[in-house]
């Protein structure tokens, strides 16, 4: 479920693309393939929110045109990645000098700490 974080109303046009940008305000920009000619230009603010943004969630406009955030889903893939890496990283070590491989040990108990 998605929370409000900033009530902007914002009414949509169509052909436009809607999203929250760096300094966290909401601005648009015209979309490839939104119907009719596209002009080119820079992208337009739209509404100033100056939104900070918090890590692991995702920020869009919903259908009321209001700023909202959800948390993102990412387990799967994550978990894949790990898995894979440790088998590899066994062969990886054995091929290294013994300063390098000490080294190396340090810092995956490093981020297995994390």
């Amino acid at each position: 479920m998605a929370t409000v974080v900033e009530k902007t109303g914002i009414k949509r046009e169509k052909g436009w693309l809607y999203y929250v940008d760096k300094r966290g305000d909401v601005s648009r920009a015209r979309m490839a393939r939104g119907g009719g000619k596209v002009p080119k230009g820079k992208p337009q603010k739209v509404a100033k929110c100056g939104i900070r943004r918090e890590e692991g969630f995702l920020y869009f406009i919903d259908k009321k045109g209001n700023v909202s955030k959800v948390k993102m889903k990412r387990t799967g893939a994550r978990r894949r990645k790990t898995a894979a890496r440790g088998r590899t990283a066994s062969r990886r070590l054995r091929a290294m000098s013994a300063p390098r491989r000490a080294r190396a040990k340090r810092r995956t108990a490093r981020r297995a700490r994390r």
